[in-house]
């Protein structure tokens, strides 16, 4: 059933949690500001949104993004020549790891992680290479009051330099002397926009809990990496040439499933600078 809150764009809600389709706009064109309210409207109401049969150039992605919010620059990853702030998305026949393969929100390890992140793919394997999308809200609301209650006393330490190091020695890149993010945040974070709370831990970053025992960091992680995994708490995005997914990094985790080696699956992503987390 469609979502007739909407002006400029039809809205398709996927589950009942999270993800929605989103239909009658085309994103190769610049967007009016009443398209970005309705496009924002949505992507705050269901956490990633998605769009079909979009081929934008990279002028047009970093336009798209730039709507929403300046653009950051990837602290392991540098883009093509003369777009900086693209990412580009690529795995072959060659490939040793892919990005993306474990839970995660983008770069949770920056002081200041990112609002969103915009991905196209122009490049699909015959079968497979979908998407995991899990909604850190209905993590949060998934938890019993007092459990609740301890986490919002906590932080967690998120730290890029295990994920990143790792992924450049599988790649062969010489990262000697380069410095990788690490930041402290909030367990559970208060959105700041929508108000609602989510829990901001994920198992690509989030290296322990601040200030209690090794052992009880642990157990809190590995339940709370749980949750995420579970699959009433998330949608699955099947993609198409030229499809684009849109998501809220404040609300939601993803996984890119590897399951079409050696076939090649290929885009770029935008990212769009955000603000620092609060409880």
């Amino acid at each position: 059933m469609l979502d007739t809150a909407y002006e400029t764009i039809t809205v398709e809600p996927l589950t009942r949690r999270i993800g929605a389709q989103i239909g009658g706009i085309d994103l190769t064109r610049p967007l009016t500001p009443e398209q970005v309210s309705d496009v924002r409207r949505a992507l705050l109401a269901h956490q990633v949104i998605f769009f079909r049969d979009q081929p934008i150039s990279l002028d047009q992605h970093l336009a798209l993004g730039r709507y929403f919010g300046t653009l950051h620059v990837h602290p392991n990853s540098p883009g093509p020549d003369g777009y900086p702030e693209i990412l580009r998305i690529h795995s072959d026949a060659s490939s040793k790891a892919v990005a993306g393969d474990r839970w995660h929100s983008d770069v949770s390890c920056d002081e200041i992680p990112p609002l969103g992140s915009i991905l196209h793919l122009h490049t699909l394997p015959s079968h497979g290479g979908d998407t995991l999308f899990s909604s850190s809200y209905a993590v949060y609301e998934s938890l019993s009051p007092g459990l609740r209650a301890y986490l919002e006393g906590l932080s967690a330490t998120h730290d890029g330099e295990p994920t990143y190091r790792q992924r450049n020695r599988l790649r062969g890149i010489d990262d000697a002397g380069k410095k990788f993010p690490k930041a402290s945040h909030p367990v559970v974070r208060t959105h700041p926009e929508t108000g609602r709370r989510g829990v901001f831990v994920n198992s690509n970053f989030t290296t322990h809990i601040d200030n209690v025992p090794a052992a009880e960091s642990e157990g809190i992680l590995r339940l709370l990496f749980a949750r995420f995994a579970a699959p009433e708490f998330q949608v699955r995005f099947r993609w198409e040439p030229h499809s684009i997914a849109f998501w809220d990094n404040r609300a939601v985790q993803h996984l890119a499933v590897w399951d079409y080696h050696p076939e090649v699956r290929s885009g770029y992503r935008v990212t769009i600078n955000g603000d620092k987390p609060y409880l």
